[in-house]
């Protein structure tokens, strides 16, 4: 896809493939149950980067486009979809990257699937930022988002992924690189039962509010048990 903005947003996500999606879930709901929750997920995510009208939008699939669930794409979003490359987390953010710099971006945003009702709002906030880098607290201990301005900053390699000190580790390194910093409004992934718990009266909250995040995911929680 030729290059149309300054700016590109890339949603990290998983093929979604019963068995192999949200596993942290199982056994407090059954394979096919979350499989149907990770659909939501992608839907609401997807939705928030065709909201982003000043990106280039990209997904990055992981392990590969196996189901073929993101060759149905609507086409009228713009999103390109490539394949998620590296050994962890860490060097697979680091080439996506490393790649849209490369096509001349000068700002790059990364999020995730895990939190479908993260408001747009902040990841305008992140593409405004001056700063070099701009992390989005978890909190879990992570981050939601991550962007990068001009060039990639090395802030993966050594770090612990999946714990609670990502971040800290993170802000480490980013401290040693010299690089400037921003970070946004703390917000939340969903990876375990608990989260999914949170999630659906937050859910509830917000739409009560008038805000639009996450409507795939609340009417679907609002069908089953928890």
């Amino acid at each position: 896809m030729k290059r149309r903005h300054d700016n590109a947003l890339i949603l990290f996500a998983r093929d979604p493939v019963v068995g192999q999606v949200k596993t942290r879930l199982n056994p407090f709901l059954d394979p096919q149950t979350i499989y149907d929750l990770y659909l939501c997920f992608l839907a609401d995510s997807i939705d928030t980067l065709c909201l982003v009208e000043s990106a280039d939008r990209f997904v990055g699939i992981k392990p590969s486009n196996l189901s073929g669930y993101f060759d149905r794409l609507d086409p009228s979003c713009a999103i390109s979809v490539f394949v998620q490359e590296g050994q962890d987390l860490g060097e697979r953010m680091q080439n996506a990257f490393a790649s849209r710099f490369a096509e001349g971006y000068g700002k790059v945003v990364i999020i995730g699937a895990d939190s479908p009702s993260l408001p747009t709002r902040y990841i305008h906030q992140a593409f405004a930022s001056n700063r070099d880098v701009v992390l989005g607290p978890s909190v879990d201990g992570g981050y939601y988002l991550i962007g990068m301005c001009g060039n990639v900053v090395d802030l993966f390699e050594g770090v612990t992924w999946g714990g609670n000190t990502v971040l800290e580790q993170t802000r480490e390194r980013l401290e040693r690189s010299g690089a400037s910093l921003e970070l946004l409004p703390t917000w939340y992934d969903v990876d375990r039962p608990e989260d999914l718990k949170f999630l659906k009266t937050h859910l509830e909250l917000m739409a009560a509010a008038s805000h639009g995040e996450g409507k795939s995911t609340r009417e679907f929680l609002g069908q089953i048990s928890l």
